[in-house]
């Protein structure tokens, strides 16, 4: 969205902490998979585990954050406002919604035995290794990493895929407690993988939740899918001679340039030099 007119208010600056995703263990994982094997998760499940390959820059979150205006639900600039968008979300999971339903919480979290049944873990077990870390109860991921060791060993590659996707969900698209994919990222990856709802509403959602509490105190730490809005962020700010591909590919070729220094790089940018439409 293009303004022709300075905003009128004055520009608070706010301290906040990036949360880091750990993901260094979901990278090797992934590349445990064969040409084929990868070909076949990509198909199902879009880009998600390739977000996991994502480098992001803490500085750039950091310096996007000063620009968020909650009352407008969008960043605004010296001379333009840039919102995130589910189009562009959907394009950088690689989790196009066509005729799928987005998915909504039902209010209800799923029970220790539906989990077991798709990720191949005795109900006994999960109700044993399950924790409650101040009122968020999952499954320790290190549990579940070592579950996906085992099931490469026995050469379990469909199940395997289960629990990397879910790791993915719950490291990735909606990070809370460290070393816990919580209940909440469990639920969204089964109504993904039984019934197809998409996750790109609420990863989105999750987003915006994010700054908005950061705009209520200062201090707040930064918890969303970071990696899809650094390259929704990357493809808007850096122009290319051709479109990519896919937005990840292009992130790649703009990697390079996202060493830039943020906070003066996001100070300087004008609507003239934005890619509308990445």
């Amino acid at each position: 969205m293009g303004s022709n007119q300075t905003p009128l208010f004055k520009k608070r600056f706010y301290h906040v902490k990036i949360k880091s995703l750990e993901v260094a263990s979901l990278q090797e994982f992934g590349q445990l998979m064969n040409q084929l094997q990868r070909q076949a998760f990509r198909k199902t499940y879009g880009n998600i585990w390739d977000l996991a390959m994502i480098e992001v820059s803490v500085e750039a979150i950091a310096s996007l954050t000063q620009y968020y205006d909650q009352s407008l639900r969008c960043f605004t600039f010296v001379d333009f406002q840039l919102v995130p968008a589910v189009e562009e979300f959907e394009e950088i999971l690689g989790c196009l919604l066509g005729g799928r339903k987005p998915y909504l919480f039902s209010g209800f979290y799923p029970s220790m035995a539906r989990i077991a049944k798709v990720i191949k873990i005795s109900v006994q077990e999960l109700d044993r290794v399950k924790q409650n870390r101040n009122g968020v109860i999952g499954i320790p991921r290190k549990h579940l990493e070592e579950k996906a060791k085992a099931l490469v060993d026995q050469g379990e590659w469909a199940s395997f895929i289960d629990v990397l996707v879910l790791l993915v969900f719950g490291v990735v698209l909606f990070p809370n407690v460290d070393g816990l994919v919580d209940l909440a990222a469990i639920d969204a990856f089964l109504a993904y993988h039984h019934n197809k709802e998409s996750p790109v509403v609420v990863v989105l959602a999750d987003a915006y939740d994010t700054f908005d509490r950061r705009c209520e105190r200062s201090g707040v730490r930064i918890i969303c899918c970071t990696p899809a809005l650094y390259v929704w962020l990357v493809l808007h700010l850096f122009r290319h001679e051709s479109r990519p591909v896919c937005p990840l590919q292009g992130h790649r070729i703009y990697a390079e340039k996202g060493k830039a220094n943020w906070e003066q790089l996001l100070a300087s940018m004008v609507g003239a030099s934005i890619n509308w439409f990445p």
